[in-house]
């Protein structure tokens, strides 16, 4: 025989709400109440001041936005020199009052302005007529901080050893697609550049690193240049610098620029 207790208990549970039942199941999650130093609000963590710069863009995205500093509109080559003699102007050809090309032979050219981290936006074309092929075909470099070569190459149905066609960090990183245009097209270059650290004892505490979309594809992201960009040798970083200047390179062919403006970052 049961006792009577344990039974009265039996039937006082069984005629329990089910929906108490199901409400003491439920895992108990403390609230700080709204006077609580933990209780959070929504403007705990809106940053309101300083308040963002406002600049313009441009019309398109090709074009110059209102802070950006333009290096080339077609007009003259006032921000640029000649490498070869920084007191003289650059030797290279403005035509028809829209694009710049090289002069074989006469030297790269570099700006008078120093940069370190940017954007930049340029584009180039090799020359219309193919001449040669590989590292021959409108070859040229945009070289940031006057060391660290982005590689400028007809690699329209032109093969060349990968890390030195168009979109390489030159003997370096290659770029993950070729989006090459022909040679009658005009190719574009996004550039977003972060210069390399260095520590005070002049030891290199961070690389320089690159993202680079190519006619609006990316081919280079966030990469990291392993330093000089040479054409024979390892790659290293033996010199600890500061700001330097954007030059352009002379590799003996006829290619062309137009359309430069940079952002400091």
């Amino acid at each position: 025989m049961k006792p009577v207790f344990s039974s009265l208990i039996l039937s006082a549970v069984l005629l329990l709400p089910s929906s108490l039942l199901k409400a003491q199941q439920k895992p108990y999650v403390s609230t700080p109440p709204a006077t609580s130093p933990m209780a959070m609000r929504p403007e705990m963590t809106e940053i309101w001041n300083p308040e963002v710069k406002t600049i313009t863009p441009g019309k398109k995205d090709s074009e110059a936005p209102s802070d950006a500093i333009v290096l080339f509109d077609g007009k003259n080559l006032n921000q640029w020199v000649s490498q070869k003699d920084k007191t003289k102007p650059a030797a290279w050809k403005i035509v028809n009052n829209d694009y710049m090309e090289v002069v074989p032979g006469s030297g790269g050219i570099e700006t008078k302005l120093s940069f370190g981290d940017c954007q930049l936006h340029i584009e180039w074309s090799a020359p219309d007529t193919v001449e040669a092929g590989g590292q021959n075909r409108g070859n040229s470099g945009i070289f940031f901080q006057n060391r660290y070569e982005l590689q400028v190459l007809d690699s329209y149905n032109n093969r060349t050893y990968r890390n030195g066609q168009a979109g390489s960090v030159y003997k370096d990183q290659a770029p993950l697609v070729n989006v090459t245009r022909s040679p009658l097209e005009w190719n574009t270059y996004d550039i977003i550049y972060t210069a390399p650290r260095f520590k005070p004892t002049g030891e290199l505490d961070a690389p320089a690193r690159i993202t680079v979309l190519h006619n609006g594809v990316v081919v280079q992201n966030n990469a990291t240049i392993s330093g000089l960009t040479l054409y024979i040798g390892l790659h290293n970083y033996p010199n600890a610098h500061g700001e330097d200047v954007i030059s352009l390179q002379d590799h003996s062919c006829k290619t062309q620029f137009r359309n430069i403006w940079i952002r400091r970052l």
